[in-house]
Formats: C-alpha cells, structure tokens, sequence
C-alpha cells in the first residue's frame, strides 16, 4: 500500500492548487466516506494518494488528460508493489473517474464514487475559497469581476471577459453538491456550499461597497 510519505515526492512540484496538501485533504475526507459508505478502504486509500499524481498543473497541456496519466502511474506503482491486477484496475477506474469536466468514464463503484466526492468537497467550504483564489492568481485571473449578462444566462463569456473566482463559483462550485454521489458526501456539500455562497455574496457586496 503506498504511503502518505511515498506520495509527498509525486507531488513535490505541484502548484498550490493540486500539491500535497491538497492530496492528504481528499486521503483523509475519502477515508472518512469511504468507512460511512462501506467502501474498501484500501482501494481509495490508493487511488486518493495517486489521484493527481502526473500532469494537474493548471494550464498546462496535461491538465486536460491529468487523470487518465495518473492512473498509468498508478499502475506502474502499484504493479511494483505486487497488487493483484483487478485491484490495480480498481484503483484506476477511481482515478480516471475523478475529473469533474470529463465524463466519459463516470464513476460506477462505490470506490470511485467515493473518491470523486472526497475531491470536489475540497473545492468547497473555507478551503475551497483559498484553492478558488490560489487558482485565479495562478491563472492570471481577477478574484471579482462582474460577469456578463452572457455568462449568467449561458455560461459563456463574452470576448476578452475575465474568469474570476466568482465566475468560477457560478460555472462550477455552486453545482458541486447536485453531482455528489454519496450520501454522507452529499450532506457534507450542503455545508461547505452554504458557507462558500455566503462568502461570495459578502465579497460581490464589499466590491461594490455596499458593506
């Protein structure tokens, strides 16, 4: 079984939005879902520690296919670890399953179910406020803008509109708890998304100066 310590090496380059920490986050979070929902704990145990492991950068060529090179990796670790195959296969169908703007794989065992929610709650609640700011200033984005008409009715931006934080709450982290699986990771994203909404309603305020 890989360790917690072997893993802090796979992720010594990573940015502050994938790095480490965010890896033993969703390691801890997917070992508390998987012991409410009956998942085999060592299975996501595995695939929580190698989930990010190759290519998650933001804006890089890889991000695109970061889970679909994690879960390669993953089989080179844990075939050298001497894991029967269709354990391995397990692993990587939690890995493959885990990326929210890919469903050509859904998550289908309680494992990979497991794992996906695990990592999207880490989107929400006060870290998923730090991660939303330490990717917009990773990108080269605002942490407000105004979205445009366009955007609020379709998603879609307008030419040259920027992608702020709370953009990225309206296009993404404000449906997060509708695409959880599990039950305990369904109450925990009520939680965490009353909380994050809250933030972004205070911040659309102070930006505007009406608080």
């Amino acid at each position: 079984m890989p360790t917690t310590e072997q893993a802090r090496s796979w992720y010594a380059g990573a940015d502050a939005v994938h790095d480490y920490d965010h890896v033993l986050r969703v390691y801890f979070m997917a070992e508390h879902l998987a012991q409410e929902e009956g998942a085999d704990q060592e299975i996501v145990r595995a695939a929580a520690l190698l989930h990010d492991a190759v290519g998650a950068m933001p804006g890089s060529e890889e991000r695109a296919e970061h889970h679909l090179a994690s879960a390669e990796f993953a089989e080179n670790i844990l075939s050298d670890e001497g894991w029967p195959l269709e354990r391995i296969r397990a692993v990587q169908h939690c890995i493959r399953a885990h990326r929210y703007r890919d469903d050509r794989e859904p998550p289908q065992t309680i494992e990979a179910q497991t794992l996906f929610d695990a990592d999207k709650l880490d989107v929400l609640g006060a870290v998923g406020i730090a991660r939303a700011v330490a990717y917009a200033t990773l990108a080269g984005e605002p942490v407000y803008a105004e979205p445009s008409r366009r955007f609020l009715e379709t998603g879609q931006k307008e030419p040259g509109e920027p992608h702020s934080c709370y953009h990225e709450y309206l296009f993404k982290l404000s449906k997060i708890k509708d695409r959880l699986f599990t039950p305990t990771g369904r109450r925990l994203a009520a939680e965490r998304e009353a909380y994050i909404a809250a933030y972004f309603d205070r911040l659309k305020s102070e930006w505007r100066g009406q608080i």
